[in-house]
């Protein structure tokens, strides 16, 4: 850390405590060089995660585009919100948990479909027919097939 008064790029960490409810780290510092103390505050760095989208445009994950959907497919079913917020966390935590910065649209579907068919099989399988763009009835029979096959 480059000291403030003399330019020195040398110093030593004098006294460090938590700031802002944890948030960030206060730290008081002395130059090796001119002796002086000062403050510097380290926190943790933000990176946002960048959703790739299927005609390859580019926009920042958005838990509330996927709270949106996963609210829909669990209408008037036995699922709490309690629920649909621990499947949107598992995801987020997916996806973090890969060390990308850009994740595409699809594995983000695929991850949610991954913790939904335990949640919930007709919220499953309407959340797949938006996902999926089921095209037909016979799509969707494959897609049911499967999940009985399955089971």
């Amino acid at each position: 850390m480059k000291c403030p008064y003399c330019g020195w790029e040398d110093s030593k960490v004098v006294d460090s405590r938590p700031a802002d409810d944890g948030e960030r780290i206060r730290r008081r510092r002395e130059c090796f060089k001119c002796g002086k103390r000062f403050t510097t505050y380290e926190m943790i760095e933000m990176v946002p995660i960048i959703v790739i989208k299927k005609d390859n445009s580019r926009e920042p994950f958005n838990r509330e585009k996927l709270t949106t959907g996963l609210l829909r497919a669990c209408e008037k079913r036995p699922v709490s919100i309690e629920q649909i917020e621990a499947v949107i966390d598992k995801v987020e935590s997916k996806i973090c948990s890969g060390n990308q910065r850009e994740v595409t649209s699809a594995r983000v579907g695929e991850y949610t479909l991954e913790y939904l068919k335990s949640l919930d099989e007709v919220a499953y399988v309407r959340f797949a027919s938006v996902y999926k763009e089921f095209k037909d009835i016979n799509s969707f029979m494959s897609e049911l097939e499967k999940l009985i096959r399955e089971k």
